[in-house]
Parts: structure tokens; C-alpha cells; sequence
């Protein structure tokens, strides 16, 4: 927020205040009885519920607030408030599953969104695209089955959670709604907009989505701790506009990013700024922090090839 003030880029944005997500909200994608489970533990003190995942005395408000967050910025969307909005959320989301927290996540903001979106506002059509380092394996499970629901993520591969295989890619009546595409570590700007290019992008345009919303992680950055791509805020930008070009195509420019990962605190409000900039059509500010040579020499042939034949692009 210190950035973005300094830079002048608040003066150009409305400011939409978060709300807390009800019980009913989050149930549409958490099982009620963990809702419940949640906030029990939270009222008596906390405790770890999972290896990386530590819930304390006022995790559920935090949590329920950054849903509640992106269900706001979604109400202004969908009533013409705005045209596309970026909610500075944490905790983060897309580890989160129906019945589980994991990965610092409690509950799943984005997958909340969305099935709001086809529920509250009868919204047929939504894709979610997820470019944080990590494979959002909550969003995964909770639309698997949903042909509604396209959900597209880039992730390192192998890579915590384990998930995020290319042959993982739906099932049921959701079978070829769900693109995962595994990357190996060492990839930067290159690589990434290549996978957006020939599969990302595609995918949306043939799928003509109502919405888009974007699990918005910025852990793939070079800097980052947790991680080993190797991708710029000028690489980050380069996405970004690519994902704005397909909902002006598709919805209007109707698209709503939440934070996800992202975790050193030089590289992220860079990445935060860069992302304003792209949705304001500003010129891009000049990235402080440049480049690195990615290491990652492999080709991405074999994979963007299977990727092609897996769905149909």
C-alpha cells in the first residue's frame, strides 16, 4: 500500500471495502460443518491444522474477510461499479479444500467467487486462470466435475501440493474444463508467455467466458523464497495484459484478481503495481528489479504438444 500510494495509483482506482463472507458463502464451496470447525478452533485459541497452516484466535475473521473481499469486489464488477477489480487479500486461498485447510489457506476465496458468481448472479460461464507458482489444488477440486467452471493453472511441477498433473483434466460432464499445465522449475518470462500464448489464451477464447477471475500469486518471481521459477515483474506484466486482451474479448474486460502467494516483500508490491498499471492501461512503470538469465534450457515442445492434444487446441 506504501507503493502504490507513493506511485499515485490510488488517486485513479475506487476503493471497494471488504465485507465478511457469511456461513452460507462459504459453505457454497466448504463443507459447513469445517465453516464451523474453523471458527470453533479460532474461539479456542488456535492450533496448527495442518503442517503449514497454523489457525489462531482471529484467523477466521481474517479469513472470512478476505472471501468476504472478494465477493465485494465481484458485487461491483457485476453491477457496473467497475469494470475489473484487484483484491489485496490475505490469507490466501486456493490450497483451501471443501473440508480441509492447507498451505496457508483457510478458505478458498477465488472457488468462492466463482461458484457465487454461477449461483447469486447466474453467471453461466466462468474461467479461472491461476498463475501462482503452486498448483491450486482446492479450485481443482472444487470444480472438477463442473463444465461451467474452466478452471486453467500454470504451476511448477513436481511441486508442492503435489497436484497439478496435465493428465488431471476433469471428470464427469467436467472432463476438459480443468487445463493444468506443469512446469519445470527454472522457467522465466519465455516460458510463461509461451504457455499463455498457445495454451492459456486459447483455452479462454474458445471457453467465451462470462468472468474471469485470476488466483494472482506472484511466488513465480525470481526473488521469491519458496519457489524456483524465475519469472520479472516485466514477465508478470506481459501475462497480465494478455489475460485483459481476453476479457475485453470475451466479457467485456469483466475480470477479478485476488492474491494468492507471494512472499518477498520487494518483488510483490512490484508485482502488485505492475498489475494496477496493466488493468488502468497505464505505460508500465520501469521494473527496479530487472531480470535473470532463467536457467531452465529444456524445451517446452513435448509438454505445449500434449497440452494441444490433451484438449483439443
Amino acid at each position: 500500500m506504501r507503493l502504490l500510494d507513493e506511485s499515485g495509483l490510488l488517486e485513479h482506482l475506487h476503493n471497494i471495502e471488504a465485507r465478511d463472507a457469511t456461513v452460507d458463502e462459504l459453505s457454497l464451496v466448504h463443507d459447513r460443518r469445517y465453516v464451523e470447525a474453523v471458527k470453533r478452533v479460532a474461539d479456542e485459541g488456535g492450533g496448527w491444522v495442518d503442517p503449514d497452516t497454523l489457525i489462531m484466535s482471529r484467523s477466521y475473521d481474517a479469513a472470512a474477510r478476505a472471501a468476504g473481499g472478494a465477493l465485494a469486489g465481484l458485487e461491483a464488477i457485476l453491477h457496473g461499479r467497475v469494470e475489473a477489480a484487484f483484491c489485496l487479500l490475505r490469507p490466501p486461498g486456493h490450497h483451501a479444500e471443501p473440508a480441509q485447510a492447507m498451505g496457508f489457506c483457510i478458505f478458498n476465496s477465488v472457488a468462492i467467487a466463482a461458484a457465487a458468481a454461477r449461483r447469486a448472479h447466474e453467471i453461466d460461464r466462468v474461467a479461472i486462470v491461476d498463475f501462482d507458482v503452486h498448483h491450486g489444488n482446492g479450485t481443482q477440486d472444487a470444480f472438477y466435475a463442473d463444465p461451467s467452471v474452466l478452471y486453467v493453472s500454470t504451476h511448477q511441477y513436481p511441486f508442492y501440493p503435489g497436484t497439478g498433473a496435465a493428465t488431471e483434466i476433469g471428470a464427469g460432464a467436467g472432463e476438459g474444463y480443468n487445463i493444468n499445465i506443469p512446469l519445470p522449475a527454472g522457467c522465466g518470462d519465455q516460458a510463461y508467455g509461451r504457455a499463455f500464448r498457445e495454451i492459456v489464451v486459447p483455452a479462454l477464447d474458445r471457453f467465451e467466458p462470462q468472468l474471469i477471475l485470476v488466483s494472482a500469486g506472484f511466488d513465480a518471481h525470481f526473488a521469491d523464497p519458496l519457489a524456483g521459477q524465475q519469472l520479472s515483474v516485466d514477465g508478470f506484466g506481459a501475462l497480465l495484459s494478455m489475460l485483459a486482451s481476453s476479457a475485453d474479448r470475451s466479457c467485456g474486460g469483466r475480470m477479478l484478481l485476488a492474491l494468492e502467494g507471494g512472499y518477498d516483500l520487494v518483488a510483490l508490491p512490484w508485482c502488485i503495481r505492475r498489475t494496477l498499471e496493466t488493468l488502468l492501461r497505464f505505460p508500465p512503470t520501469p521494473d527496479p528489479l530487472g531480470k535473470v538469465d532463467a536457467p531452465q534450457r529444456a524445451s517446452l515442445d513435448s509438454l505445449i504438444r500434449q497440452m494441444k492434444r490433451l484438449h483439443d487446441l
